[in-house]
């Protein structure tokens, strides 16, 4: 026997498409190397092709448990501005001003640090706005007393109470 042999199997009957073999002398060669070889293409393309997707979801996770500490982190400093002394009572969509008492106390006021002039009575710990859903989104600079988006939301009101 020949060590060249390629087939073992009876005459193929059937189209040439359905050969397992070549049925021409222009087709090219099949043998074991060849399909070993694609074989192990396959193998390294869908590792390298797996690794990238593993890598894109292992980065989403990321992102999410950094988003997940921030949420958590902003929620903390939600309540502890919650919890501090206020004679008053607040309303979404005002801006009011935090001040820390020497004791390290923390206290609301409606009143500006630069409303108290040269002698403010406790040290400024920064203007914020009372949100819709309770949350508190820090203000910089000079704040107007009144914020645009109550009034605005007084004149649809308005606007709404007339018409309805």
């Amino acid at each position: 026997m020949s060590d060249t042999k390629r087939d073992d199997g009876g005459k193929h009957l059937g189209p040439a498409r359905t050969s397992p073999y070549p049925m021409s002398r222009l087709a090219p060669a099949h043998d074991l190397i060849d399909v070993a070889k694609q074989i192990a293409e396959a193998d390294t393309m869908l590792g390298v092709t797996a690794t990238a997707k593993l890598t894109v979801i292992a980065d989403q996770i990321r992102a999410l448990q950094e988003a997940a500490r921030r949420v958590l982190e902003e929620t903390r400093e939600d309540l502890s501005l919650h919890r501090a002394r206020c004679s008053f009572e607040r309303k979404a969509g005002r801006v009011y001003h935090l001040y820390r008492k020497p004791s390290g106390e923390l206290w609301w006021s409606m009143v500006s640090p630069s409303e108290w002039g040269a002698s403010p009575p406790s040290e400024h710990a920064g203007t914020y706005r009372l949100e819709p859903d309770q949350s508190w989104t820090r203000l910089e600079g000079d704040v107007p007393e009144e914020d645009d988006r109550t009034s605005i939301r007084e004149q649809v009101r308005q606007l709404l109470g007339e018409n309805a």
